[in-house]
């Protein structure tokens, strides 16, 4: 049956929700359009006007997609090379979703993303529906055809692999502005001391380059280690000229709700470093590189004011 403007424009209004909903679930942008376009061929393909409740149809309908998806990437990621890393979403981008509570700002952060990778897929699902969307524990048994008490049980384990991972308190927006500030001072300084000082001891620093940019396949780990790969990284030289494209333009921006370093060569955006910051120091750096995953930012980086560049880079 052919759908009706009316049911067109119902999709089309609840298209940011899910296209929201399925980021968080998949970590990726481009697969989360995907998801949602399935979405809509199902939703097509339905009989709509026995559909009594069109929200939960669709979150029911997509939540399974992205569940089918996860499983399935958990084995293509065992042959990527290098560290996987979620896909930066700048702030301004819709897909970022809803911002109003702690829970919906941390559930979409990097570095929680990053932690979702560590939990089942039935786990990211409860903890996202509940945490980001604030769907009841009822609603959530009858998305994923479980019961109630499960669902709560499920969450409260998710939740507790979440904290284990997360680092200390974070420090608030002006406050990790400045400190990444300093950090890119530190860091073109041509000096490791100044960079250790601003590191946590246990700091870490990963990247994603997907086998298309170089980056390394495990973490460095400890300030001392950190720093000087960081100082390394900022040292101009002819071949990560040639391997940009030229002279990046480095700027203070944020993405996924935190402070991060956006590298940008010709309009297009290059790398994004999401920067964990807390109390005691920066904690982590967790670069994307990986061109795939950053189509999406070069448009949003196009479409915004971000001002002048804090320095020029490689």
């Amino acid at each position: 049956m052919a759908l009706t403007t009316q049911d067109v424009n119902r999709f089309e209004a609840a298209r940011p929700r899910l296209e929201a909903l399925a980021y968080r679930l998949l970590g990726s942008a481009s697969e989360a359009e995907d998801a949602v376009q399935e979405t809509f061929l199902r939703w097509q393909a339905a009989d709509v006007e026995r559909v009594r409740v069109p929200e939960a149809w669709l979150t029911k309908a997509l939540t399974n997609l992205c569940l089918n998806q996860l499983t399935s990437a958990r084995a293509r990621r065992e042959t990527y090379v290098g560290q996987w890393l979620p896909e930066p979403l700048l702030d301004g981008d819709p897909m970022l979703g809803p911002a109003d509570t702690a829970e919906q700002r941390e559930s979409v952060s990097y570095a929680v993303l990053t932690l979702l990778e560590r939990l089942s897929p039935g786990e990211r699902a409860v903890y996202v529906l509940r945490e980001a969307f604030d769907y009841p524990h009822r609603e959530i048994a009858a998305i994923l055809d479980i019961t109630e008490a499960a669902s709560q049980q499920i969450l409260h384990r998710a939740k507790g692999h979440i904290a284990a991972g997360r680092a200390r308190a974070e420090v608030d927006e002006a406050a990790a502005r400045r400190v990444v500030e300093e950090f890119l001072t530190a860091a073109t300084s041509g000096r490791t001391e100044p960079l250790v000082r601003l590191l946590t001891a246990d700091a870490i620093a990963v990247g994603d380059g997907g086998g298309k940019v170089p980056a390394r396949a495990r973490a460095f780990e400890g300030a001392r280690a950190v720093a000087t790969f960081m100082r390394g990284l900022f040292k101009p030289s002819p071949a990560k000229r040639a391997l940009a494209g030229g002279s990046a333009e480095v700027y203070v921006a944020r993405a996924n709700g935190g402070p991060a370093v956006v590298a940008v060569v010709g309009g297009t955006v290059i790398g994004i470093v999401c920067v964990e910051i807390t109390r005691e120091g920066i904690a982590a750096f967790r670069s994307q590189v990986n061109p795939d995953k950053l189509e999406r930012a070069t448009g949003v980086w196009a479409a915004t004011d971000h001002g002048e560049p804090l320095l020029r880079a490689f």
